[in-house]
Order: C-alpha cells, then structure tokens, then sequence
C-alpha cells in the first residue's frame, strides 16, 4: 500500500495523477442519477478524513479505496481530493470489516450484528461469509433463516458490482444500474451489449436519452435503424406524458427529427417498421377521404388506440342493451326520494335523478357546493329500494374513502373493483368476466385516463345503468386522453351540469371563490388580520419570504389558531417541483421544521426519517397501494433493510430498493392533489410560476380544501392565472368517435344556472 503523508500529498496538488489510498469513514451525497458521490476517507498520514468527490461506484463505509485524482478547493466546502479513477477492494483490518457490515450494505447484518460476527471470526470474516457461511450460525442471533438471506444479499452484492462496473463504464450511474439489475439479473450485461435500447421500454426511470447514451459508447451509429425505431417509441411515449392518446403524423416527424437528429427518411422508415410490426397504428384523420394522406395520420402506440376504439366500442353495446333493473316511474321516484332524504331538490338535481333511472349512461357534473353528493345519495335510496345491486368506486383511494363518508355506503378504487392482480396478469374483471352489478356509480370521472376507462368499460355488464360524476372544469387526467370532457363533448349521453351554489355551500369563502375563479374572476380576498375566516390571502412576491411565511403557516398560525395538526391536516399544494417554492425545496425545508428525527436512512440525495410524510407515486398493485396515496414511515429497520409505511392505519413494508416509489409529501404538485381534499391547503402563487398558471389549476388546488385555504404570493401572478383559460391540447379521437355513433342527434346537456354568486 502507497501511504502519501500530508507533505507529499500537497506537494503533488497541482498536478493529475495524485494516488491515495484510504478506507472510506462515511458516504455523504450520492446523486443516484450520476453517481456523483461526496465521501469522507480515512488516509494513513492525514489526521483527519479527507473529503473525496467525484463518479463512483456504490460505496460502503469500511471498504479501501485506491484513488487516482486532482486536489481542489471548493470555494464553499473547502479542499477535496476529485477522484479520476478508482478501484474499490474488501476492507481486511477488523476496525474496517466490522464498519463495511455495519453500514446496512449486506441485508440480515446491522451494525450490532457486525460486532458479534467480528468479534467471533475477526480477520476471517468475510472470507467466512463468501465460503463457509454456514458458521454464522455459530454467532448469537444467527439462525439458518438469517443465514439464508445473508447469503443472498452477498451473492447479490458480488454480482451488481460487476455490474455496476461495466455499466459506469458506459455512463450509467448507481440508481439506473440498480435497476438494470434487478430486471435482468445475470443477463444484465447481455442485454444492454445485444440492444441498449431495451432499456428504455422495459425498465421505468431509464429513458431513452439514457440508453442511447450507453448505445453511443457501445457504438450504435447515429441514424441506426434500431436507434430510429426506438426513438420514435420514445417520441411517441413522451407526448403521450403530456396528455396525447394519438399524435399528427408530420408533426411527429418534426419532433423526432428534432430529438434525434437525423434526417426525414429515417423516421419515416423507422415508422413503417414499427407499423409492420404492430407496435403503433396509423389511421386517416378524416373518415371521409377514404384513403391515407401523410399530413392527414394519426400515429397511436398500440395500447392506446385499443384503449380509445374500445371504449367506443362498450358504451355502444351499453347504451344499446336494455337495463336489468324493471322500469320506474321517474317522476313518483323522484317525489318520493325527496320524502325519503327529506330533502326538497332542485330541477336540476330533479332532473339528474330522473336521466339516472330512465337512462343507461348518464354524466353528472358541477363544481363544489353544488348537490353532486345529494344527487348519489338520492340516487342510491332509489335503487335499494328496488333490491338493485349498486357498485360505488373512484380513481384513487382518497376519493374511494370520501364516497364512502358522504354516501354511507362501501366505495372502492376502480383497480380493486375491478380486480387487478399483478400475479394473474392485470384486472381479472372484463368482458369475459363483468361486474355483478345493475348500477356503477363512479366519482371523480376527471381524474380517469383512456387506458383505465378502457378496462373499466370492458368489465360493465350490458344491462348496468353507468353514472359518471365528475368536475369537468377541473384538470385532466394525469394519464393520457381527456375523457370526462370528450364523453360530454360527443352528445352521446345525457349530460346535467349543476351551477347552482346551494345556501348552506354559500357560507363557505372556499366555494364561494372557487367559482369566482371558474369564472375568471378574483376571489374575494381576506387580510390575514381579520376574524376566521376559511378563505385568506396573504401578499408577498418576494420568494424567499413567501417560503419564510409558508413554514410559518404550517408549523404554527395554522395549527394554533385552527386547531390543526401539521402532519395530518394542511397539506401545501404548489404549481412547481423547482424553485424556492417548488416541491422539492419545501419539503426539505417542512421535514427539517416538522420532523427533526435523526433516525433516518439515506438514498442519493433524498432522506427519509421517522415519521416523515411520504407519497406513494406510482401504482403497485402488489402493495395495493396508488399514486397520490398519502402515508407516514412508522419504522426503519436498516438490517434489514425495509421501511413501514401507515396509509390510514394499513401499514405497507418496503425495501430499500424500492425507495424510487416514494417521495416527501409535506408539499406535493397540484395534479398529485386531484381526487383528494384536506382540512387546510396552503398554496404559494408566485410571478416565477408564470409559465405553469392557468386557471383549471388553480380552481383544482383551491378545490382541494375543506376547512381552509391560505394563498400566499402574488396578486398579479394569481391575476395571470385566473384569466388563463388556455390549456395543452390533448390529441384524442374519443369525442369524434363517439359522435359518429349517434344515429339521430341527442338532447343537448341540461344546464342549470350560472346564477350570480351573491357578493361577499
């Protein structure tokens, strides 16, 4: 070993090639994307560690690194060494094996364990576990079961690092080597030789920029076919992010020449390929030409135009096919429904009772405080009465769980209605097998995307009667297409739009403002200093200061004067993921406020502590938990490796290397926040959201609160908001597909009101 005491080691500062060797004391900062690491290193003659920083391997505390690099000073961190080259080897003194088994890397060894198995084996100790492990369990607390998983975890160990090795190699840092890994096992290094590109469709977080940067140093050319073929899938992916269920032939070709760089001829061959094998569909944009023109395609990915002809194709056998439950008389049910809620109605909730008992499909929509609730639960008596077998469900888990509070019958989320078992290969409910139902009534129509309507419909029996309920003036679907405002756009079905603000909702600033803001009006606003109230805005455009007020807000005013708990009850909503203000700013700066507990675990650049308030942010079905669903860590076991999360008294286990699927949620974006509501929502408003403020956003957050809501920023920038009424286009056929259905014009929608909003 080459010692450099701290006289050699400067003397050779200001030129490359530089050698240390040390073991490493502890990891800092790892970026999971790149791989950059900050670490801390302990080198024979420095006498205290040396800060390392630069694109490394997945460190463990107790290995020995041997280091080829540069000295440096940071103008804020001060000197550091910037590793060039490395190579990682096993610690082999006792001090340096019992931190490397201690660090948490090896699942079944935590720090206490590490001790014992040192202290029985020493030097020997990890040449025992690679060979002999069946002597642990000779060490207290090892049994034959802990062994096992030790040995896995080992194996496993030797294995990503080859790995990781070879694919760092290639430009690929620690997270994305992660999962290359675990997708593909042993295989991994095969498959990222033979197609790169593989990556990109197989695995969620590798893109394609990522797999044709390791393409490009495997040297795949350019305008490669496999490249061009991939890329346009890619393309194709990306818009359908935005919200697009199709996109215009020409202006996809634009768009991936741009991304790509390559001629025009290539991505048109690239599409034919595609076609040929059946991985997008291409289809005349006008029925009536009766032949294909370039400029006049729409280009799917498959899964999508399965999904939109075949929502098509289930509403028409609906509307078609005559209902299971006997015919009523809709004028007496609608008398008599009253007596029974004792409720007096308005026509147009009338009316909405009606076209539910007359009709096969039916939309209902409105904004808050307009009688949606009271039309359910009217319509739910109605149908009991008869012995009608009613199935309630929504989009999310939160929005399930309020159905079920405000109608006093079950809800549940449309994927456990449906039955989606990951094992068994999707939803086990369908046309081969439907629901056993006469009536679904579905909440929160806005929040579903083409795909998840798709299976829904496909699972309807023909005789059910389908209420969709929905706020159509609320922001689309994360999900690609635009479904509620297509369904209602095609005149297909009955539509009763609800304006009318019933008196009891009128007392609420919250509503009351909300359709201000629908209407492209400023809400009513109300000084901070006043008597409470449920609806305020606090003016600040400085960002800084805005963020000082908003950690103000949740930590105390909030909580003292209405009474409020931080964690559970307000929730910030904010238009950015950047910025001061931004999500992932916030949350840094609520979980140091809110949750100072240092039992934690670190991954990259993210912490988890304790009791941290987490956001589940993408479906695992597996888990049964969704995206959006909002929960708290209520354990970390490090030698194990596994996280407890409580969603509403459920607690759901994880593993470490499933920590991508969850994020901070002290703040969380506004479409995370759609189908769920919160006693207290706090929402910055700043001039640097401009590009992000429209007005269906803001109506959607302002929606989100039922007990308060608290706006802190800019008058000009919330003004800007307002009176955006523009939204992306999303490219989607529904409507016109819908349309084409109807073999005589329907009724136009009923609509009731606008009244005017009485002045506050």
């Amino acid at each position: 070993m080459k010692n450099l005491t701290s006289r050699q080691a400067t003397l050779g500062s200001d030129r490359p090639g530089v050698e240390l060797e040390g073991q490493i004391e502890s990891v800092t900062y790892v970026n999971e994307e790149t791989g950059y690491t900050v670490a801390k290193v302990n080198v024979p003659g420095f006498i205290l560690p040396v800060t390392i920083v630069g694109n490394l391997l997945a460190l463990a505390p107790g290995e020995v690194l041997k280091m080829n690099g540069v000295w440096e000073n940071h103008p804020k961190f001060g000197r550091q060494f910037r590793v060039l080259s490395h190579r990682a080897m096993l610690p082999s003194s006792i001090k340096g094996i019992k931190k490397y088994l201690g660090s948490g890397l090896i699942k079944g060894i935590g720090s206490v364990m590490a001790s014992r198995i040192v202290k029985k084996f020493g030097e020997k100790t990890l040449e025992i576990i690679d060979g002999k492990i069946e002597k642990l369990t000779g060490v207290e607390g090892i049994g034959p079961k802990r062994v096992e998983m030790i040995r896995g975890a080992w194996a496993d160990q030797k294995e990503i690092r080859e790995i990781m090795i070879f694919l760092q190699e290639h430009g690929v840092g620690v997270s994305h080597a992660t999962k290359i890994y675990k997708q593909y096992g042993q295989r991994s290094i095969a498959v990222v030789l033979q197609n790169p590109y593989t990556l990109a469709t197989d695995i969620i977080g590798i893109g394609f920029q990522t797999a044709d940067r390791i393409a490009k140093q495997l040297g795949f050319e350019k305008n490669s076919p496999v490249r061009a073929e991939a890329g346009v899938l890619y393309v194709l992916n990306r818009l359908s992010e935005e919200g697009h269920i199709f996109y215009p032939y020409d202006p996809l070709i634009e768009k991936c020449r741009e991304i790509l760089e390559v001629d025009r001829e290539t991505i048109i061959k690239a599409l034919g390929t595609i076609s040929h094998e059946e991985k997008i569909v291409m289809e005349d944009l006008d029925q009536r030409l009766g032949e294909f023109e370039p400029d006049r395609k729409a280009v799917y990915l498959v899964r999508f135009h399965i999904s939109e002809t075949g929502v098509v194709r289930h509403l028409s056998r609906l509307i078609s096919s005559p209902k299971t439950v006997r015919a009523m008389d809709s004028d007496k049910a609608a008398l008599w429904v009253e007596k029974r809620i004792h409720l007096h109605l308005a026509q147009g909730q009338i009316d909405a009772v009606k076209r539910a008992i007359s009709d096969k499909v039916m939309v209902i929509t409105g904004g808050p405080g307009t009688g949606k609730t009271t039309i359910i639960n009217a319509v739910i008596q109605i149908y009991r009465a008869v012995g009608a077998n009613i199935f309630l469900a929504a989009p999310t888990g939160r929005a399930s769980k309020r159905m079920t509070e405000t109608t006093g019958q079950p809800a549940r989320t449309i994927h456990r209605m449906l039955e989606f078992n990951w094992q068994k290969g999707g939803f086990q409910r369908n046309e081969n097998r439907p629901l056993d139902a006469d009536v679904i009534i579905i909440d929160e129509v806005s929040m579903i995307d083409t795909i998840l309507m798709y299976h829904l419909m496909k699972a309807v029996p023909a005789g059910a009667t389908l209420i969709m309920v929905g706020d159509s003036n609320q922001l689309p679907s994360v999900g690609p297409g635009n479904v509620l405002k297509d369904v209602i756009e095609s005149g297909l079905v009955p539509v009763i739009e609800l304006n009318e603000i019933f008196r009891q909702a009128r007392e609420s600033l919250i509503i009351l403002n909300a359709h201000r803001i629908n209407r492209g009006l400023l809400p009513e606003m109300k000084d901070s200093g006043e008597n409470l109230e449920d609806f305020y805005f606090i003016e600040q455009e400085n960002p800084d200061q805005a963020l000082h007020i908003i950690l103000e807000l949740v930590c105390k005013r909030i909580p003292r004067s209405f009474n409020m708990d931080p964690m559970r009850d307000i929730q910030v909503i904010t238009p950015m993921h950047k910025g001061i203000v931004g999500t992932v700013n916030l949350n840094m700066k609520l979980q140091d406020s809110l949750n100072p507990s240092r039992t934690e675990i670190i991954r990259g650049d993210r912490v988890f502590r304790l009791n941290d308030k987490v956001m589940q942010i993408k479906n695992n079905y597996d888990k049964e938990v969704f995206n959006g669903d909002i929960g708290l860590i209520k354990s970390i076991d490090e030698e194990n490796q596994k996280i407890v999360v409580d969603y509403d008294d459920r607690q759901v286990p994880y593993d470490f290397m499933e920590l991508d699927e969850i994020i901070l949620a002290y703040a969380i974006s506004v479409h995370k926040s759609q189908g769920s509501e919160y006693p207290a929502v706090v929402l910055p408003i700043l001039s640097q959201h401009y590009l992000l403020l429209q007005r269906n956003l803001i109506y959607t957050a302002v929606t989100r609160g039922k007990r308060l809501v608290v706006m802190v920023g800019s008058k000009k920038a919330l003004a800007m908001g307002v009176k955006n009424e523009s939204t992306l286009k999303r490219y989607t056929r529904l409507a016109e597909r819908l349309r084409n259905l109807r073999s005589v014009p329907a009724d136009k929608p009923s609509i009731y009101g606008p009244r005017d909003i009485p002045t506050i």
